[in-house]
């Protein structure tokens, strides 16, 4: 939707000719830096930069400068270019050459705004006022302004702009190709949900020496504020009402009562604590995102971190515009309170699972014993078919046996087991010893990040070996059947009538049972060790959750609630994004009240340290977006406060509605204007890249990432498979980049991001939501989407490859994503350390010059 853009509709793609370097043997590494000067306020205002173009006279720079519609605000407005020769790269001394004096300047050349703003002629060249430290130069060469409206492409001969750089020898040719502008303020379907919008504009080369016109847009989402106070609202109703129905039971007995009055005590901290929270949100106006300095305030934990929408839309010749959308959002996760481990564990799933698992192990230990009884009995017989029958039988229950207790519950909750054993030291107790004699499990509650230790002298692969030998065991009792029917079958064969006396009085019948008992025996002994280790630490499971309901339950809750509310505001915006953008799309808007959408989350955590509890919240948080339904609905009025999304339900169901004007709303397909939910399916795909991944894969435990992208896989090829309608026109490489994906979620591979590529891929192709997050969505993130956003170029618009490094740094440096580092912690530096690029993917690695320490 051009609307994304339209504020931004003075675009000016800068170049230079002839530059002079501040030494003579060299050639400038040249940057513009672009004022205002506002006649009435006579101040100097720094508005834009372009990147730096390396050892060229004659740079033609990637980067566009934007001035927004209304401007010139004054014809007396002057524009100040400034072209820098940047001897380092660093970001800080990149943005602000006006206020740092760490550069030689070149030249300097001045122009009223609406003198080019006015003229016919789109090009203004200007000549360049040699610096004062520039010693006998007279002229320091010239600068080229070109003007280019954001709906068109104009066609510009610049043939005579050469550099020393092969991949920069062709003609910038820009072939005309008309676009509509709307008017954004005017638009009644972007102004109540996004705002503050910050646009960059790029030229880049084309394999057929063409040049494409990129631009990237970020915004801030209403609904970072206006959701979670929506849910806290709700929240409070309906603790309220649980209230009152404890109330409304009547007279209990003594022990009844006063579980009662501890349950309402609770239910009474929390409503008091989130309307002190509400009322806090309440005082708060004017902003609309949640910076990442301010993560651990308490106040804001319902509001997701840094959450923006960006969108790219490509320029091409003789092609329609493409745009592509994402929303980058912090990690949704409880911070405030966070250390190492400590997340959301046993939730009713598990409780159910552990009940299942014992109910299983209870009906097959004793069938198993009895089938392996049978083998031996079948043994003594001597009878093959006998044999074939119990061996099969037995395989097929213990293999089930096996896949039962294959499961990360189990594991943990034994390692939970063992850290509430008497004596057990936790690793924040070594580094303090306990006074008195005092263990974990006396004088003090339970809590649940005591549930997973990190405890060296507790074997953590023990549990794999125990039920490995089960399956080891039933191996070897098929393997000793496998021999004795081999060895009878070969007695079988035909022999000479005088030896068939000695055959039958040299074979005893009993040899089967007593080669096959000490086989049998072991399997149901180690059916048995693992029974009993499964018991314990699943009936462990169900005691945590009994004993934590009343304290720990209801901090559970909280968290939960603070987790999805970021979640869910997320969502919303992706969702409402996704509908403005596809409102012309029939085959979209079929495809949505049919069979939902995919919203599809990229994750860039590590599974080491704090960050695997941020991820196993966020997991939680995720999977708790099954339970949000969308309906559209028609706005009372075309008033723009009318149409802020609503939501409204219950912690087991919410629906967010979201309005639209009444001419956009009769557009829609019947069964959308009749209220029917559109469901969205949240999958979620983690690869950690940084430093703390690289000790997790070489020391640590991954499988929290593993278990993560392989069941969330599971679930995206379910929703492919129900786009298989004779209705839906299915793109046919999806079945093939599923096999890929697939494959790639179980090769072990360290770091591998194919995982996220070929997702994010696969999201696209299906018409779903992406999302990218990591701990702040400031760091990685940028990475990833500026990455993303190279990669689409390449790939869906022939982007050349020569360029193609040059067009990345050139995003990661001047684009969009350093914009939200400076509004995050007022800094133009990503918090990278040269160490910590180290363990990155290349890919990954921000340009020289744009990372360094700071305070995120």
């Amino acid at each position: 939707i051009a609307v994304f853009f339209s504020l931004f509709s003075h675009v000016y793609l800068p170049s230079c000719n002839d530059l002079v370097a501040s030494g003579r043997d060299r050639k400038p590494n040249a940057l513009v830096q672009v004022a205002v000067i506002d006649p009435h306020k006579q101040h100097l205002v720094s508005h834009a930069c372009t990147e730096i173009v390396e050892a060229n006279k004659d740079p033609l720079f990637l980067t566009g400068v934007t001035f927004p519609s209304e401007y010139p605000g004054s014809p007396e407005t002057l524009v100040k270019l400034s072209v820098y020769d940047a001897k380092d790269k660093s970001q800080e001394s990149v943005s602000k050459p006006l206020f740092k004096k760490t550069k030689p300047e070149v030249g300097r050349c001045f122009y009223r705004t609406d003198f080019l703003f006015n003229r016919l002629n789109d090009t203004l060249t200007l000549f360049l006022s040699p610096s004062r430290s520039s010693d006998g130069v007279c002229a320091a060469g010239t600068v080229v302004v070109s003007r280019l409206k954001m709906g068109e492409m104009e066609e510009v001969d610049v043939d005579h702009i050469t550099t020393d750089i092969p991949s920069h020898k062709c003609p910038l040719v820009c072939e005309s190709a008309s676009h509509a502008c709307i008017d954004r303020e005017n638009n009644p379907l972007t102004g109540p949900v996004f705002k503050n919008p910050i646009c960059k504009v790029y030229r880049f080369q084309t394999v057929d020496s063409k040049w494409m016109l990129v631009r990237e847009q970020m915004e801030e989402c209403t609904l970072s504020f206006s959701i979670p106070k929506q849910l806290l609202s709700l929240y409070i109703q309906e603790d309220i009402s649980r209230v009152q129905d404890l109330k409304e039971l009547g007279e209990l007995s003594p022990h009844w009562d006063n579980l009662r009055k501890e349950v309402m005590t609770r239910y009474g901290g929390i409503i008091s604590s989130y309307q002190e929270t509400l009322a806090e949100l309440d005082k708060i106006t004017g902003h609309s995102f949640k910076p990442s300095c301010c993560k651990a305030q308490k106040s804001l934990e319902f509001i997701p971190i840094n959450l923006h929408t960006q969108r790219m839309r490509v320029t091409c010749p003789r092609k329609t515009d493409a745009f592509y959308d994402v929303v980058t959002v912090g990690a949704p996760a409880e911070k405030n309170t966070f250390t190492a481990y400590q997340c959301i564990y046993y939730s009713p799933e598990h409780t159910a699972k552990a009940q299942e698992v014992l109910s299983t192990m209870s009906l097959l230990q004793p069938l198993i014993t009895s089938l392996a009884d049978q083998l031996l009995q079948a043994a003594q017989e001597h009878s093959s078919p006998g044999l074939r029958d119990a061996l099969k039988n037995l395989s097929d229950k213990t293999e089930q046996f096996v896949h039962t207790l294959k499961d990360e519950l189990v594991k943990s909750a034994l390692l939970a087991l063992h850290a509430a054993q008497p004596g057990y030291i936790s690793k924040n107790q070594k580094q303090t010893p306990m006074q008195g004699g005092q263990h974990q499990g006396e004088g003090g509650p339970l809590k649940h990040q005591d549930s997973i230790p990190h405890h060296k002298e507790y074997d953590e692969e023990e549990w794999d070996r125990v039920w490995a030998n089960v399956a080891k065991c039933l191996n070897c009792v098929i393997a000793m059947v496998d021999k004795l029917q081999e060895e009878d079958n070969n007695k079988q064969e035909p022999v000479p009538e005088q030896h068939l006396a000695d055959v039958i009085t040299s074979h005893n019948p009993g040899d089967w049972r007593e080669q096959l008992r000490p086989l049998v025996t072991r399997l149901k002994e180690c059916v048995m060790e693992v029974v009993e280790k499964a018991k314990r630490a699943m009936t462990f499971v169900l005691l945590q959750e009994a004993a934590c309901s009343i304290p720990q339950g209801f901090l559970l809750q909280q968290r939960r609630d603070v987790v999805f509310s970021q979640a869910l505001a997320a969502l919303a915006c992706g969702f409402v994004m996704r509908l403005y953008a596809g409102m012309q799309d029939q085959g979209f808007l079929r495809q949505l009240h049919l069979v939902g959408l995919v919203a599809q989350f990229e994750s860039l955590l590590s599974t080491y340290s704090e960050e695997i509890g941020m991820l196993e919240d966020m997991e939680v948080g995720i999977s708790d977006l099954q339970r949000v339904t969308f309906q559209i609905t028609e706005a009372k009025t075309d008033d723009l406060s009318d149409l802020q999304p609503l939501v409204c339900g219950r912690r087991d169901h919410f629906t967010v509605e979201v309005p639209l004007p009444r001419l956009v709303f009769q557009t829609l397909p019947e069964e959308i204007k009749e209220g029917k939910p559109l469901r969205v399916f949240p999958v979620l795909f983690n690869v950690g890249i940084n430093e703390q991944q690289t000790i997790a894969e070489r020391f640590g435990d991954i499988s929290l990432q593993e278990r993560i992208n392989q069941r969330n896989f599971e679930m995206l090829e379910a929703y492919c498979k129900s786009l298989i309608l004779p209705c839906f026109q299915t793109p046919t490489d999806i079945k093939e980049l599923l096999e890929t994906l697939g494959q790639n979620v179980v090769t072990k591979k360290r770091k591998n991001v194919e995982i996220l590529w070929i997702a994010g891929t696969i999201c696209r192709r299906l018409n779903g939501i992406r999302f990218t997050s990591c701990k702040s969505a400031k760091d990685r993130t940028s990475m990833s989407v500026t990455l993303e956003q190279c990669a689409l170029l390449r790939d869906e618009h022939q982007l050349s490859k020569d360029v193609f490094i040059r067009a990345l740094d050139c995003m990661r440096r001047e684009g969009c994503r350093i914009e939200n580092v400076q509004k995050n912690i007022k800094c133009r530096k990503y918090a990278f350390n040269m160490l910590q690029l180290m363990a990155f993917p290349k890919c990954y690695r921000p340009p020289e010059g744009t990372y360094g320490k700071v305070d995120s």
